[in-house]
């Protein structure tokens, strides 16, 4: 994308000082150094390797009418009474280093009937979550009759209230004896994972699902390199191991499910984004039907907050809700022939209290709307939208972050109450009228300099619809 002037404009204002999108802290380059950047990019383009122009560099569209709106949780983080798994035994073992321990999260096993009515009050067509593997084999070769029960009612119930599953086959979570095998440094691992996978598959192959089979494989990696812990050699041992089980998963799923769309979805950002192009992205993009995206943070050189997410300090960063908008175009570029669907996007509070800076969960799913509609307006293929979460949940060692569309104070209300926040009316009207109106300004302006498009962002932001 094209600073707001335009390559067939005059380019002389590219290399003049900038006030308005530039902090104190990074200036715009040198005069010398920015012509020099501009000889470069000139040269770039004159080669055919620059991104595409906008045929409308404001325009937005609105969604299609069978655009996928969605909800996304997870069964680790939202169901507890917990069997034994590799997270159980990370969260005891830690004790003393997780802020808080498991309890029974927001005991989703128990009221999932209410959750999935408040999903459907929403207008949401998508319900995701996962199948958990070590509920419903906790012990090898022994399938749960009661797990079993559950899930069936929850796929169930959610076609029943008029929304399409989508069942991640893993999401970070193995039983306790997958872990007493030596998890994925062991091969009988994928033999198993893929048993347990086609049970699962088998059993609602007609229930319309969209397959999810490892949620965030960098993310996965990391989050076991730095809790089992693995050394280097097991690091790419698993990622190996990843590729291998999903591609035999795809093939799998199309053969019990022919008619249904299968992937892995991808954990966007400025660290671990490359880690997942090498564990899983690059050599499975023949077998992904749509381009799973999760997007919370983005980076530029006016916001570096994204490192915060290393601390666990998820509050602390600013949003950048225009860094969707370069995923979109990047990942499209890459693999033109496949849509994408943004499996989970959202943004946590620091224990439910407001942000300091006033942006609200409102303003943050709007903005983040307005820049899909964005880059569905410039070619993107965008077929769905997930809120992550619909309640508050386990942040995988803590309450603290709270991510919920419905609050839930688990440490201090014995009765779980789901409280909605001011984005459900927020989410159900977006959905009802498709999008943001053509004419919305973003409360967050884009920052300058994408990292995750250098090419097509430093020499300016996209730009903006003039204010009203």
């Amino acid at each position: 994308m094209w600073p707001s002037e335009g390559i067939d404009g005059d380019l002389s204002g590219i290399c003049s000082p900038r006030k308005t999108h530039v902090s104190r802290r990074f200036p715009v380059p040198g005069r010398s150094r920015c012509a020099r950047l501009l000889a470069v990019l000139v040269l770039l383009v004159a080669a055919g390797t620059a991104l595409p122009a906008a045929a409308d560099a404001r325009g937005t569209v609105r969604f299609p009418a069978d655009f996928l709106w969605g909800v996304s949780t997870s069964g680790f983080q939202s169901e507890g009474s917990f069997p034994d798994s590799n997270w159980t035994r990370y969260v005891e073992s830690r004790a003393g280093e997780v802020e808080d321990p498991y309890r029974d999260s927001v005991d989703f096993r128990h009221r999932y009937p209410g959750d999935i009515g408040l999903a459907r009050g929403l207008g949401v067509q998508v319900f995701r979550t996962s199948v958990e593997w070590a509920r419903v084999e906790p012990r090898r070769g022994h399938r749960d009759p009661d797990a079993i029960a559950y899930y069936d009612d929850l796929v169930r119930r959610i076609r029943a209230a008029g929304m399409r599953p989508m069942l991640t086959l893993d999401h970070w979570v193995y039983p306790g004896w997958v872990a007493d095998q030596g998890a994925w440094d062991n091969p009988r691992t994928q033999q198993d994972w893929l048993r347990h996978a086609e049970f699962v598959v088998n059993r609602y192959k007609d229930m319309d699902v969209l397959w999810v089979t490892f949620n965030e494989a960098s993310s996965y990696i990391y989050r076991e390199l730095t809790h089992r812990p693995l050394d280097l050699g097991q690091v790419l041992t698993m990622q190996k191991a990843l590729v291998k089980t999903h591609r035999a998963a795809y093939d799998m799923i199309h053969r019990v499910d022919p008619g249904a769309m299968v992937s892995s979805n991808v954990a966007y950002g400025t660290v671990i984004n490359g880690l997942f192009d090498a564990a899983l992205f690059n050599e499975a993009t023949d077998k992904l039907d749509f381009i799973g995206l999760d997007y919370y943070y983005g980076a530029n050189l006016e916001n570096i907050s994204a490192a915060h997410a290393l601390t666990g300090e998820l509050w602390k960063i600013d949003p950048a809700p225009e860094e969707l908008y370069y995923a979109l175009k990047q990942y499209h570029l890459r693999v033109p022939d496949l849509p994408v669907f943004i499996v989970e996007n959202g943004m946590p509070m620091d224990d439910g209290k407001p942000r300091p800076d006033g942006y609200t969960r409102s303003d943050h799913l709007r903005d983040h709307v307005y820049w899909i509609q964005r880059a569905m307006a410039e070619g993107v293929p965008v077929m769905g939208y997930n809120y992550w979460s619909l309640t508050d949940n386990y942040e995988w060692g803590s309450y603290r972050p709270r991510f919920g569309l419905y609050t839930v104070d688990v440490l201090t209300d014995p009765s779980l109450t789901r409280r909605p926040t001011e984005a459900v009316p927020t989410y159900r009207s977006l959905i009802a009228r498709r999008g943001v109106p053509s004419g919305y300004v973003p409360v967050r302006k884009p920052g300058w300099c994408s990292i995750g498009d250098p090419l097509g962002s430093c020499f300016g932001s996209p730009a903006m619809p003039p204010a009203s």
